[in-house]
């Protein structure tokens, strides 16, 4: 019987929970070791050990350490059981991995901490928004939205029929932009995306792996 594999991470980040959503897509059973690398002591000396950048995830299978969540998440999906999360088709592959692309390049930075960390965060907290950050990053967040709306269409998911690894990357980061005000009123401008965000949230692999935040 093999060991569960542990993800190295924070339950609350969004790439943490790109990782979880698709062990829990596959069914896998693991173990969430929660490491925290934004405290006042910055990252723990053991997690640079496995992280040479400190950032999170890590995944550790066996005697198998990866880092880097598109890797992460290609590996659980080809190493384990479980519906395949990537399209047969090349032109479906090479669209998720489009996708990815876009949501890492121009799409986390400003949904995430342009708005969501500003808008949401900062006062649960007690501090104050900064709203020229989030003007800043309003026109980005809209231009993203106009692309994967744009990329789902008529279709269910965000290449084709079936959840794909691209679906499992843009969720966290859209369910954070949608708890802001902005975030909401410019989603309802955006039919596809709507329909697409309430099909996902009805799925298990998403409930299980909601955040403190939602």
């Amino acid at each position: 019987m093999q060991t569960p594999p542990t993800l190295f991470g924070l339950r609350r980040s969004v790439y943490t929970r790109i990782a979880a959503l698709a062990l829990k897509e596959k069914g896998v059973t693991f173990d969430l070791d929660e490491v925290e690398i934004f405290g006042p002591a910055g990252v723990p000396a053991d997690h640079l050990q496995r992280h040479p950048f400190g950032k999170i995830p890590v995944l550790v299978h066996d005697d198998f350490l990866l880092y880097e969540t598109q890797a992460i998440c290609r590996y659980i999906d080809e190493a384990f059981d479980g519906p395949s999360l990537q399209p047969n088709s090349p032109r479906a592959r090479a669209r998720v991995a489009q996708v990815i692309g876009v949501l890492d390049s121009y799409t986390y930075q400003p949904m995430v901490w342009g708005v969501f960390v500003q808008r949401v965060l900062i006062p649960l907290r007690g501090g104050v928004a900064d709203e020229a950050v989030i003007d800043d990053a309003l026109p980005r967040v809209e231009k993203t939205l106009d692309v994967l709306d744009s990329f789902i269409g008529t279709a269910q998911f965000l290449s084709g029929e079936s959840p794909t690894l691209a679906d499992l990357h843009a969720y966290p980061m859209l369910a954070y932009l949608r708890l802001a005000p902005e975030g909401r009123s410019a989603m309802s401008r955006r039919p596809a995306i709507e329909r697409w965000l309430r099909r996902m949230t009805t799925r298990p692999a998403v409930s299980e792996t909601r955040t403190e935040y939602e």
